[in-house]
């Protein structure tokens, strides 16, 4: 990914120190930057200029789809990554609204499969959207979004990838997808396969064709403890992407909310470098 290194190489030419007050730890930070992800084939956008672990990251989409709100549960999925917010974050270890070990609270799929309507019942932003697509319908409102600015205080994080948007033209389907924070070494890797395989994933279930997906950012970083390692990546010469075959036979959101597992996501020819082991921010 060509795109990818770029971004890398522009936050080391041109980012600001920025004192992050979440983490205590200084980025590197440039504001604004848009990928654009070829969904139509079985390609991957999926670094090789260190080995990623793809299913972990697909795995944590599952439970985003799934409103999984326990790191333990994401963990039996295939994915670890919420275990650290969850029980190591200051904030949420005193806030009231925890309820107890693994608890990561009212966040991401959790609140897009409740979202609070007024008359006090929820919307199941999921359904509405899978429910639209299989009947062909664009209502230039089909919209996911995991951001409630009302009930951050009742989850351990604010959504980073905070909203999918779908558009549809003659059953052809567009994803856009919008994150407004960035760890671009370790974060953006996972997301950018997320984008992709959520595009292809609706596409699947849902009847359609899959075009394209754009993947906007908004404050885009490299922690400071991160730099030596992408230092040492930007030295390396990217491979050809990698294919990521999905089972056919995963044709509904039930399918999708029930029996599917990372096993039935398989990449192929995933040529890459030496893995790089980034410290992670919590």
């Amino acid at each position: 990914m060509k795109q990818y290194l770029n971004l890398l190489q522009r936050i080391v030419d041109e980012g600001q120190w920025v004192e992050n007050e979440r983490t205590g730890i200084r980025c590197l930070t440039v504001i604004g930057e848009e990928f654009k992800y070829d969904i139509s084939g079985d390609t991957l956008p999926l670094v090789t200029t260190r080995k990623a672990f793809y299913k972990s990251a697909i795995a944590e989409l599952l439970g985003y789809i799934r409103g999984i709100n326990n790191a333990a549960k994401f963990a039996e999925l295939g994915t670890p990554t919420w275990f650290a917010n969850a029980n190591e974050n200051p904030y949420w270890l005193k806030n009231p609204n925890r309820k107890g070990k693994d608890d990561m609270g009212f966040v991401y799929g959790d609140v897009a499969r409740n979202w609070p309507a007024s008359d006090g019942n929820t919307i199941d932003l999921w359904q509405k959207v899978y429910t639209d697509l299989k009947k062909g319908k664009d209502d230039r409102g089909e919209i996911v979004t995991f951001y409630n600015p009302g009930y951050f205080d009742k989850g351990c994080l604010r959504p980073c990838m905070y909203e999918h948007i779908f558009s549809l033209l003659n059953r052809n389907l567009y994803l856009t997808s919008v994150q407004r924070s960035v760890d671009a070494p370790l974060g953006l890797v996972f997301n950018a396969v997320q984008v992709a395989v959520l595009g292809r994933l609706m596409a699947q279930i849902t009847g359609n064709t899959p075009v394209q997906a754009t993947h906007k950012m908004i404050n885009i970083h490299i922690y400071e403890n991160q730099l030596p390692g992408v230092y040492e990546q930007l030295k390396r010469k990217p491979y050809k992407l990698p294919k990521l075959h999905i089972n056919p036979n995963i044709k509904s959101l039930e399918d999708l909310e029930t029996w599917v597992t990372v096993d039935d996501f398989e990449l192929s020819e995933y040529n890459h470098h030496p893995a790089i082991k980034y410290p992670f921010a919590v």
